[in-house]
């Protein structure tokens, strides 16, 4: 999270979109119906949700605001659940259209939000990965460390990589059917 002072010096249109974001996040997931969510039952979820030991902080403030819908992106293609994907990715899309030249997010964020195939979504979320790996490493870590992980397997075997705030491996390119399949290449500190 981002300290007070930052917080101050956000403007009004960027905390104002950032909260329709979570607003819209909150009423399209069909966990959060009142009722306390079984973490135990979505481990991916609970991880990303609770950020690892290390809270991770890229330097490029916009950029950072996108990475935590990414990884709740990663969590829902690692669940296989296509519908939390989509809410990801809208969030995605939203804010990295603000983004100077942000327009490749955007549209491998609408691939995801256009499809109900978990395969398409996997697929676009490659691409959309490569694009957050470069901006990653050009953004720098204010704090925390950022692992590339790499599956030698996905894409019918061309291999693809994901940004993650844990060594451990959780495919989102094969989900429970191989979950930890793949290996950390790089870590961005």
């Amino acid at each position: 999270m981002r300290n007070f002072e930052n917080i101050k010096m956000m403007n009004y249109k960027k905390i104002s979109t950032m909260a329709a974001v979570i607003m819209m996040a909150a009423c399209n997931s069909p966990e959060n119906d009142g009722q306390e969510v079984d973490t135990a039952a979505k481990p991916a979820l609970a991880t990303a949700a609770a950020g690892g030991p290390d809270v991770v902080s890229l330097n490029d403030d916009l950029l950072n605001s996108v990475y935590s819908h990414y990884t709740k992106l990663t969590a829902a293609l690692i669940d296989g659940d296509v519908a939390e994907a989509k809410v990801a990715a809208n969030a995605i899309a939203l804010g990295a259209g603000k983004m100077n030249k942000g327009k490749d997010l955007v549209a491998f964020s609408t691939k995801i939000m256009d499809t109900d195939d978990l395969d398409v979504q996997r697929n676009a979320y490659a691409s959309l990965s490569k694009i957050f790996i470069e901006r990653a490493k050009k953004s720098g870590m204010n704090s925390g460390k950022l692992y590339v992980a790499y599956c030698p397997m996905a894409m019918d075997d061309k291999g693809a990589s994901w940004l993650s705030n844990q060594q451990d491996i959780r495919n989102p390119y094969f989900g429970e059917s191989m979950l930890d399949c793949g290996t950390v290449e790089e870590t961005i500190d």
